[in-house]
């Protein structure tokens, strides 16, 4: 679960990560307010959406009075960026920015470890810097067993590049940078400005956090976390029918039973889509190795809910998940959606039970389904049913 950057700074403040005092507000009136409540000075009025690049979207913006500031807020309220319309935005403290770094640490999924990323050049461009001068970017691995502490914030700092003034106070905000990765069981922490101020303090000036959902089971308060508004609805559906499903920006949806041949099945539909007006997967959807025909008939109804998709490939290799069962997953879900199933299927089986499967559909003979052979055929046939939409 991606945070908001307001609760991002509400876990650094928790765990002693030093922060701007701040409100969030939903109408130009509230942010006027909340300026005030901040002193009346300079304040930032900053974006709350859940995507980078607010700052070039025009989505962070300066206000030197609790007047500007409710202008302010007035021009980023349902601002768009990136599809991501702002609906709150959190009025923070003014700073005095003498230079500006940039903090991260995450999941190194390829070496399998936590990896600490700090550069001495932070602000807006650090993609632009890790591409063009990599060497700028710091990178070190972290131990899951001895984290940020003393030896590796300095190991750390060292390797930015940091003089020995600014390691020593750094040092400690890494340190409590690494405390909320490691008790909140987040995936990803990012501090980009972490800054020096005038007068020498470091502070995070912006936040970004990802928390695992598979730790959920142990931090119960992450659930008050969750803003339903800004998920994605058919993820969302989909979470609480316990499928594994993420939304891609495409037209054709997926099935599959095991992640590797769903990804598979992405590759093969994005290829053929390049024969067929470019079109793309519409979603990831892995029904798992034991799924029931009401778990099938449960993810269909979620793609089928997806107005961007213009048809569907299944692609099962029947194992555990016996063919039938997916067959019978499909008559039913067309069953319940009726005459609100208006979408083209294509159904790829094999394996297990595949001519019992492949029986099932050709006695219901229901219009929109279509039955192929092999998973390059079935590709090529959703993208262009989808194509031709």
């Amino acid at each position: 679960m991606d945070l908001f950057e307001y609760q991002a700074r509400d876990l650094f403040e928790k765990h002693g990560v030093p922060v701007l005092k701040a409100q969030v507000a939903t109408t130009p009136e509230a942010a006027k307010k909340a300026a005030e409540d901040l002193g009346g000075g300079v304040v930032v009025v900053k974006s709350q959406v859940k995507i980078g690049g607010r700052g070039k979207a025009g989505g962070v913006k300066v206000a030197k009075n609790p007047d500007e500031a409710e202008a302010r807020a007035k021009d980023i309220l349902g601002l768009d960026i990136k599809g991501h319309i702002t609906e709150k935005v959190m009025i923070a403290e003014g700073a005095d920015i003498a230079e500006e770094y940039y903090f991260s640490v995450l999941l190194d999924r390829s070496n399998r470890t936590y990896l600490a990323m700090c550069s001495k050049e932070g602000g807006m461009e650090i993609e632009q810097l890790a591409v063009e001068r990599p060497e700028a970017l710091a990178k070190i691995p972290v131990s899951a067993i001895d984290g940020i502490n003393d030896a590796k914030a300095a190991e750390i700092a060292e390797a930015a590049g940091f003089d020995a003034d600014t390691a020593a106070k750094i040092a400690p905000v890494l340190k409590s940078l690494w405390t909320v990765f490691e008790k909140e069981d987040a995936t990803l922490v990012e501090v980009n400005p972490l800054v020096k101020t005038g007068a020498g303090d470091i502070i995070a000036l912006d936040g970004k956090v990802s928390l695992d959902d598979n730790a959920d089971f142990r931090q119960k308060e992450h659930e008050e976390l969750r803003d339903i508004s800004a998920e994605n609805p058919l993820e969302l559906k989909a979470k609480k029918l316990d499928l594994n499903y993420v939304k891609l920006d495409g037209e054709v949806g997926i099935i599959g039973n095991g992640a590797g041949l769903v990804m598979s099945t992405l590759d093969v539909v994005a290829y053929a889509g390049e024969s067929h007006n470019g079109v793309k997967p519409a979603n990831f959807l892995d029904i798992g190795g034991g799924a029931s025909a009401e778990v099938m008939a449960n993810g269909l109804d979620v793609i089928l809910g997806d107005d961007q998709v213009k048809s569907v490939f299944v692609n099962v290799f029947g194992g555990i998940t016996a063919c039938d069962a997916v067959a019978d997953g499909i008559v039913k879900a067309l069953e319940i959606l009726g005459d609100q199933a208006t979408k083209p299927l294509v159904v790829r089986l094999d394996g297990n039970n595949v001519e019992e499967g492949r029986a099932i559909l050709k006695n219901a003979a229901h219009p929109l389904v279509t039955l192929t052979d092999t998973m390059d055929g079935g590709a090529d046939k959703a993208a262009e049913l989808a194509a031709a939409k």
